[in-house]
């Protein structure tokens, strides 16, 4: 084996993780002259957009140490990257890992790692080490940093590594991320959750709230930008709480408007905005800002200010609507999209009618509507008054009627309107389109090349076809 970088293992991050970079990249040189090629990888992401950028920094490692992209699980080193938010998420990993038992028999020198929110439950772990046992690799969200180290120690060891915290305060800094795309990133701003919503599991499995310096933040999107990128989004499980546990307090607001003065950044965005949480100060902010997106996701769940209660979401119904009429006043080409639950536990006919009504007042240019999926581990699971599935699936269809209707209207009303378009992918049904998204988040399909791809142009927006448009390039912006 080459000899290592350093002498000693340092105890200081990032430079601890370098050097078992160093010396997975060895490791993997060995590999590569066994199989007569370079090894393979295959990182497949479930759930949200934090778990997204999550792999964007596991790619970025295994591609430092060596490692070449597959497009298929059929690779040398396959990872899942878990979600956990509801309970088929899990049940998509259980079945993957048979097919990969299977394919790993054939080919011994494989290694399979998981790694995310599904891997903080105990009883998960306790099942992988109980009948998954050619699992090599299992960690959580706390420790993602230490890819490298535990890629090593897969190498080093016999049998399943196993490498879960409860929970951490720590972040690190400057570790390689491969992105997704050239022109634009997400870039998390914190990490963890303090609201423990009676529904959710995430503040369990990705623990308490934790903001990086900004600074930090400021330095890597300035490094994005040089590197291409024209927008970013802003990650956080309630970017609105961003800064409270800073030695030196800083709000979203003044952290947004820190980053509105990177030279080449053109569009900011940012999820998720919890309603308790929304200032004043960020409203103004937003209402000011010329880099901004004119988009908002602000989740609703519920419009019953009794079931919202029940749901430990800390507003009401008046509250969150006279945060609406704000938002408005003050942004008036905002769109504003949101997440509802159906069939909360103990839902009565009425509680679901104050959510239409919800629906109705606002009209949200789109919504993510959920049915109630009863979720092991969370308050509301243990609740006895669980609402019939025919009842949901009744409201639910009620529900998505109207929340299209009033996006499908919203959207009309843009038509004939000259938009700036962040031109995204060739488009793939139809290979002389190209297709982007409007600051407001809607999708625009129009004719053009792939020259086009991460640049800002004016398009003229033809034709409404509900959630998406056709149009017509007017120029660049």
């Amino acid at each position: 084996m080459e000899k290592n970088m350093y002498d000693q293992v340092p105890t200081m991050e990032p430079q601890r993780q370098f050097y078992y970079m160093e010396k997975a990249k060895s490791y993997v040189d060995d590999l590569a002259q066994q199989l007569g090629r370079r090894p393979t990888f295959c990182v497949t992401t479930f759930g949200c957009q934090m778990n997204a950028r999550d792999s964007e920094k596991l790619t970025g490692i295994l591609e430092t140490i060596g490692y070449e992209a597959a497009d298929s699980e059929d690779a040398d080193f396959v990872i899942y990257n878990t979600c956990t938010v509801r309970e088929n998420a899990n049940n998509k990993v259980w079945g993957r890992l048979g097919y990969l038992s299977t394919y790993k028999k054939h080919h011994p020198h494989m290694k399979i790692a998981l790694c995310g929110c599904m891997m903080q439950e105990p009883e998960v772990i306790e099942k992988l080490q109980k009948s998954y046992r050619f699992v090599d690799l299992i960690f959580g969200t706390h420790n993602i940093y230490k890819f490298a180290e535990l890629i090593v120690a897969t190498f080093e060891q016999k049998g399943m590594v196993v490498d879960i915290w409860k929970d951490t305060d720590k972040i690190v800094e400057d570790l390689p991320v491969e992105r997704k795309y050239s022109f634009k990133s997400g870039v998390n701003i914190m990490f963890g959750c303090n609201n423990f919503c009676s529904y959710c599991i995430v503040p369990y499995v990705r623990g308490r709230e934790r903001s990086r310096k900004p600074q930090d933040i400021i330095r890597e999107i300035e490094h994005l930008v040089a590197d291409g990128v024209v927008e970013v989004m802003l990650l956080g499980q309630n970017v609105n709480s961003y800064g409270k546990n800073l030695e030196t307090p800083v709000t979203f607001a003044e952290l947004l408007q820190e980053i509105e003065k990177i030279e080449g950044l053109e569009r900011i965005r940012f999820m998720t905005s919890h309603p308790k949480d929304l200032s004043d100060e960020l409203i103004e902010v937003m209402s000011k800002s010329k880099k901004i997106c004119k988009h908002l996701h602000l989740p609703l769940q519920s419009g019953s200010s009794r079931i919202l209660k029940e749901m430990n979401r800390h507003y009401d119904k008046e509250q969150y609507l006279t945060l609406v009429e704000k938002i408005r006043k003050a942004v008036p080409d905002i769109a504003l999209t949101t997440d509802i639950i159906v069939g909360f536990p103990g839902e009565t006919e009425e509680d679901f009618l104050e959510t239409m009504d919800v629906v109705q007042k606002v009209r949200y240019d789109s919504a993510f509507t959920f049915i109630y999926s009863k979720r092991t581990g969370t308050p509301a699971a243990a609740k006895e008054e669980q609402v019939p599935e025919d009842v949901v699936k009744d409201r639910f269809d009620r529900l998505l009627k109207e929340v299209q209707s009033c996006a499908s209207e919203r959207a009309q009303a843009l038509t004939g309107k000259t938009e700036s378009v962040l031109v995204e992918e060739v488009n793939e049904q139809d290979s002389s389109l190209v297709t982007g998204r409007l600051s407001n988040n809607f999708v625009v399909h129009f004719p053009g090349t792939e020259e086009l791809i991460g640049k800002i142009v004016n398009v003229k927006l033809k034709e409404c076809k509900g959630f998406y448009f056709y149009g017509e390039m007017t120029g660049e912006v």
